[in-house]
């Protein structure tokens, strides 16, 4: 049985107001992570049915870790861990999108910057190299 109830159809899962999350071929839905104040993106993630339960049970953020295909507690090693102060789910349920508050130091990355979207890469003309922010 599954966690999640599948829409009964196209309308149900648009216009519904059940959860039917649409999991990719590996069981995953994406999610983008941002800060609940400033709106700065913080992250690209994924979770699987039991992240999301965890998630939305615990009101913090859990991830499926692709790399070691396990259950991540973000922030749960690093104390970062992202409160979560609003989830949304985009129209055809294969995304979500967390507002969230870090606790700790505040940070998200794991290379020890606030953001996994640190480099800025300039555009036409100006295309050289990224710049790095976020630091």
């Amino acid at each position: 049985m599954s966690l999640f109830p599948a829409a009964a159809d196209k309308h149900a899962l648009e216009e519904g107001t059940v959860l039917s999350p649409r999991f990719d071929a590996n069981a995953l839905v994406t999610v983008v992570a941002t800060e609940a104040d400033s709106g700065a993106v913080l992250m690209v993630a994924h979770m699987n049915a039991e992240a999301l339960r965890r998630s939305i049970e615990t009101g913090e953020a859990w991830y499926w870790s692709r790399s070691r295909q396990e259950l991540w507690h973000k922030g749960a090693t690093s104390g970062q861990i992202q409160t979560i102060v609003e989830m949304r789910v985009d129209c055809d349920q294969d995304a979500i999108w967390l507002k969230v508050r870090v606790g700790g130091d505040g940070g998200c990355c794991h290379t020890g910057r606030c953001s996994c979207f640190y480099r800025v890469q300039p555009l036409r003309e100006d295309a050289r190299k990224p710049l790095l922010v976020c630091t």
